[in-house]
Parts: C-alpha cells; sequence; structure tokens
C-alpha cells in the first residue's frame, strides 16, 4: 500500500511541474514535507510565498480473498472417537443433513434410561390426579368389612347353638379324614374282591372259547370274538375299582382334609375360649387401620403430594433433555445447505470438543474479505460504496459489488493500523473458487 501511495505522489508531482506551477507543496504518506520552489517573473525568491497543501486524490486498492457470503466452521459439542464419516469433500449437503458422527452407545443408552424414569415420574403424578380406582375403594371397604366382622366376633359371647355347629363340623371334617386313611369298610372289600374274580374267571373262560375258533377265517364274526372282548372289559373295571379301593389315600386329598380339620378345631376353640382383651384391642386397631386407608383413597392426593410429583416429573424431563443433548452432540450437523468444503478426520480418529473438522459454505453467492486497508484509506470508504474487483487467478474478470460491513475496531499488523471491509459482489462466475485472491478498487 505504501508504495502505491508514493508512486501516486511522485506522478503528481512530476505534473505540477511540467504545467509550470511555481510551487507546489506534496504532503507525502506517512507525515513528511517537500517544498520546492521555482522563479517566475519578478518574484523575490528571497522570500518564499505562502502557498496552499494539495492533497493528491487517489484511489484506494486492497487484496482480499474470495469467500462465501454463508459459511461457518464446523466443531463437534463433545470429544470422542469418530464412528462414521457419512459426506464427502465436495459434497451437497441439505440443512441439519448427519456428516460425521461419534461413538455413542453410552449417551443412547443414558436417554434410555432417562425416557424410562421420565415415564415412570409421568405415571405417578397421572395416578395421583386420577384419584383412586373403583377396585381399589371395593378393595379397602372389604378389608374394613372383614376387621369388624372379626372385632365383632371376638366381642360376642359364644351361644349354644353356634358350639354344637362348631362340634359337628369337627366331627365330619374327622370322620373324612380317618376314612382316607383306613380305606373302604370290609364288606365293601369282600365285595370289591368277588367282582374282580368273577371277572377274572369270565374272562378266562372266554379266552378258551375263542381259542377254539381262533382258525376260522371269519373268526371276527364269531360270538366267541365279541364274548372274549365283553369279558375283558368287565375285567378291566373290577380290577380299577378294586386298586382304586385298595390303594393308599392321595396326598392331596389327605392334606385338604387335614386342613379342615385344623379349621374346625380352632372355631371351636374361639367359642369355648373367650377373646383376651389384648386380642380385641388388635381387631380394634385393625379395624381403625382399615378405615383410615379407606378414608385416604376416599379423600384423593393432597396437593403437596401432587406438587411434588410434578417436581419429580420436571426434574426427570430436564434430565432427558440433557441426556438428548449428550446425544446429539456426537453428531456434526450441516447449519444451513451448501458444500461440504473440507473435512479433517477420519473415521477411528479422536476429536476434541470444540476443534473445528469441517468447513461448509453456500457456494451460490460470493463476497471478498479485505483487511488491507490502512486508518488512511478507510475514512474514505463507506457502507453500500460501489467497487470494482478482479482476480488474480481470473485475468479479464472483473466484478461489481458493494460495500457490505466496514470493520469498527482497527488492528495493528506489522506496524500499521488495518481495517477489515467485506464487499458483496453483485454477480458471480462460475470459476471462482473460495479463497482465490481479490483486488479491490475503490475510486
Amino acid at each position: 500500500m505504501k508504495k502505491h501511495r508514493k508512486l501516486i505522489t511522485a506522478l503528481i508531482v512530476a505534473g505540477m511541474l511540467i504545467a509550470g506551477l511555481t510551487t507546489v507543496g506534496v504532503m507525502a504518506f506517512g507525515g513528511e514535507q517537500t517544498a520546492k520552489q521555482a522563479e517566475a517573473g519578478q518574484t523575490d525568491v528571497s522570500t518564499p510565498a505562502p502557498v496552499s497543501d494539495v492533497k493528491a486524490e487517489r484511489a484506494v486498492i486492497a487484496k482480499g480473498i474470495v469467500a462465501p457470503v454463508q459459511h461457518a466452521a464446523l466443531s463437534m459439542g463433545a470429544s470422542g472417537i469418530v464412528s462414521e464419516v457419512l459426506v464427502k469433500e465436495g459434497d451437497q449437503v441439505a440443512a441439519d443433513q448427519v456428516i460425521l458422527r461419534l461413538k455413542n452407545e453410552r449417551q443412547r443408552a443414558a436417554l434410555a434410561e432417562a425416557d424410562a424414569a421420565l415415564a415412570n415420574a409421568q405415571a405417578q403424578l397421572d395416578t395421583l390426579k386420577a384419584g383412586p380406582h373403583t377396585q381399589q375403594v371395593a378393595a379397602a371397604q372389604a378389608t374394613l368389612d372383614a376387621a369388624q366382622a372379626r372385632l365383632a366376633r371376638l366381642q360376642e359371647s359364644a351361644r349354644p347353638d353356634d358350639l354344637a355347629a362348631a362340634r359337628a363340623s369337627l366331627a365330619a371334617s374327622q370322620a373324612v379324614l380317618k376314612r382316607l386313611y383306613e380305606g373302604a369298610d370290609a364288606n365293601t372289600r369282600i365285595a370289591t374282591e368277588a367282582e374282580l374274580a368273577n371277572a377274572k374267571a369270565a374272562l378266562h373262560s372266554a379266552q378258551a372259547a375263542f381259542d377254539k375258533v381262533a382258525s376260522d377265517p371269519n373268526i371276527a364274526m364269531l360270538p366267541q370274538s365279541v364274548q372274549l372282548q365283553q369279558a375283558t372289559n368287565a375285567f378291566d373295571a373290577a380290577k380299577a375299582r378294586f386298586d382304586e379301593l385298595t390303594a393308599p389315600p392321595d396326598a392331596d386329598r389327605v392334606a385338604q382334609a387335614t386342613a379342615q380339620v385344623k379349621q374346625a378345631q380352632a372355631n371351636l376353640g374361639r367359642l369355648q375360649n373367650p377373646a383376651t382383651a389384648a386380642e380385641i384391642a388388635e381387631a380394634q386397631a385393625m379395624v381403625d387401620q382399615a378405615q383410615a386407608q379407606l378414608d385416604l383413597l376416599v379423600a384423593g392426593a393432597r396437593e403437596q403430594e401432587i406438587a411434588a410429583a410434578e417436581a419429580a416429573v420436571a426434574q426427570a424431563q430436564a434430565a432427558r433433555e440433557q441426556a438428548a443433548t449428550s446425544l446429539a452432540d456426537t453428531e456434526l450437523r450441516a447449519p444451513f445447505a451448501g458444500t461440504l468444503a473440507a473435512i479433517h478426520v477420519r473415521q477411528g480418529e479422536q476429536v476434541g470438543a470444540g476443534v473445528p473438522v469441517a468447513e461448509i459454505g453456500d457456494l451460490t453467492a460470493w463476497q471478498v474479505e479485505t483487511d488491507d486497508l490502512s486508518e488512511l484509506d478507510i475514512v474514505r470508504i463507506k457502507q453500500g460504496q460501489t467497487v470494482n474487483v478482479t482476480f488474480d487467478a481470473l485475468p479479464g474478470l472483473e466484478l461489481r459489488g458493494a460495500v457490505e460491513r466496514v470493520q469498527p475496531k482497527g488492528e495493528k499488523k506489522l506496524g500499521d493500523m488495518t481495517y477489515t471491509v467485506v464487499v458483496r459482489l453483485d454477480d458471480a462466475d462460475a470459476r471462482l473458487l473460495w479463497n482465490m485472491t481479490a483486488v479491490v478498487n475503490l475510486p
């Protein structure tokens, strides 16, 4: 830039000398002043005549780079190992399309756990707000009725007919158990044995008659076949009745009969021995407890319980959102539609959170970014100002543009205070590429 300024200043001085100016003061870039005097006519050269400084009006020329109007350097929200890269450099991507993904088994498991916790908290809240089910109230009422009935029995004195009924029930259950162990009486056993013997003899007789005609081709049509089958069936039935009569008692039937005996004994003992004060007090406590449980069900949940359940749901929801965010941080998504210009990682590599791993840009609209403007140049540049832009790699191509943004704060570079300016190009050219060198001419 300084070379451009000095060259323009020298050209202006030469022009003024050729035109025959008497005295010209030229202010060079950097603050140095050079005065040259010349005599013309009757002017006394011993006393210089005061002259006005003349500042050269020159074009502002700045180097810059071509960049998409919309572009971004992308980084991961979490550290991890790259599981898969889904897009290649140069590919077009849609907004929110996944570019790469880290290994995320742990994050997916945490999200599933958070979903389950949220569902559980929500179910508890819904249960409290819905109130008790009809079945719950009915069960609580039944428990209360049973407790009250037991208390009433303990408080009542045994009546003679209740004692007689209890004794009869005990005797009946004991008789059933005894029959199971002793089996059938003698007469029944004798009759069953005789029935089995007769059936066995009839079977032998039928078998002998059948054997005599067994060689007859029409044996199946002879009466001896039918008689043998009938005798066999009669013997099997008699044998089954005999086996049942002489078999040991079934264990399940014995257990059931034994339980009935014990229940009858307990019932008779309760009637014969009045309840103690402690037993009555225990029964009363059970009644009170059943009544309290029923009252709680009918009254429904308290406001404090619902508020606590709502807080639990909110906490579970926050945990779920945090887990979802952690899972989302394992994916790199395109913030807008464009071209993936660069990808800096490969599958299996470790990446760190916040470290740029890809660059994306919308290559349909271009701008030029330059930080080559000094403080002397920047004062001549305004937002919206029209400029011409040429390109080192594309001789003959000149595009028009407008100043879109002027950085309000300068930065010191190599001893000069420089400012950044962004120029939006009015048109595009298919040959333009990201980071090409451009020359901005501001008249």
